[in-house]
C-alpha cells in the first residue's frame, strides 16, 4: 500500500535533545571545543562539510566501545514517539536524515518509530575512530535529496512531505518539502521556514499532519 505522506526529521536537537558529536567528543575530553564548532555550523556561520570534518578529527582515538555510553546519555525529544505513532496511524512514513552518525542512529531510530534513516559514518580502524568521515558527507543538499528520493520511492507527491529541523543544515530540506517546519530552531531557520514550532515537544506537530 502506498504511504499517504512523509515526515522527515533532522536528528540532533530535533529527533533527540542532544548533539551526538558532542557526546562522542566528551569521550575524548574535547566536548566543549566541539560544541562551540557545532553551534557555529548550525547558525550557518561556517561551511557544514568543512566543520564536520574538523569536528570529527577531534574524535580520533575514541574507542567504538564507548558508543554504548553515548547511547545511554541520549534523550529523545519529548513527543517524538507520539508523533511517529500519529504519522503511522494516518498512513504516513517517518524518515530521519542527519549530519550525525549511523553508528548511533542504527540503534536509536527503530526504538523511536522511524521507518528509514540516513546519516554519516565514522571511519574505524581496530575498534578505534580514525578521526575521519567514511564516505560522502550528509550535508544540506543531501538532506533535501533524501527527502525527494524517499518520497519518490514511496509514491508520495512532494507536496505531501513535511520536513522538520533546527539548523542551517536543514534549510534546503525545509525549502524542498511541502511543509517546512522550524523546530526549536536557529533564527535563520525560523525566518526561512513556513511555520515555527516553539515548545520543545514534537507532539505539537501532530495537528499539522495531513
Amino acid at each position: 500500500m502506498t504511504a499517504r505522506f512523509l515526515v522527515v526529521l533532522d536528528a540532533d536537537s530535533t529527533l533527540i535533545r542532544n548533539e551526538v558529536i558532542e557526546l562522542i567528543a566528551d569521550e575524548a575530553g574535547r566536548g566543549a571545543e566541539v560544541a562551540a564548532a557545532t553551534e557555529a555550523a548550525m547558525r550557518g556561520e561556517i561551511d557544514f562539510a568543512s566543520s564536520l570534518r574538523s569536528r570529527v578529527a577531534a574524535l580520533q582515538g575514541v574507542p567504538v566501545a564507548s558508543f554504548e555510553r553515548v547511547l545511554s546519555r541520549i534523550e529523545p525529544t519529548p513527543g517524538v514517539r507520539e508523533l511517529t505513532a500519529a504519522v503511522h496511524e494516518r498512513g504516513g512514513l517517518v524518515g530521519v536524515v542527519s549530519g550525525g552518525f549511523h553508528e548511533i542512529l542504527d540503534t536509536l531510530a527503530p526504538t523511536l518509530g522511524v521507518d528509514m534513516w540516513r546519516a554519516n559514518r565514522l571511519a574505524v580502524e581496530d575498534g578505534i575512530l580514525t578521526g575521519e568521515v567514511d564516505g560522502d558527507i550528509v550535508d544540506a543538499q543531501a538532506k533535501a535529496d533524501h527527502l525527494a528520493a524517499w518520497a519518490a520511492e514511496n509514491g508520495i507527491p512532494v507536496h505531501r512531505t513535511i520536513a522538520i529541523g533546527d539548523g542551517a543544515n536543514d534549510l534546503k530540506m525545509i525549502a524542498a518539502a511541502g511543509l517546512g517546519l522550524a523546530f526549536n530552531a536557529k533564527p535563520a531557520v525560523r525566518a526561512a521556514a513556513m511555520m515555527s514550532v516553539g515548545p520543545v515537544d514534537l507532539s505539537q506537530v501532530i495537528p499539522l499532519l495531513p
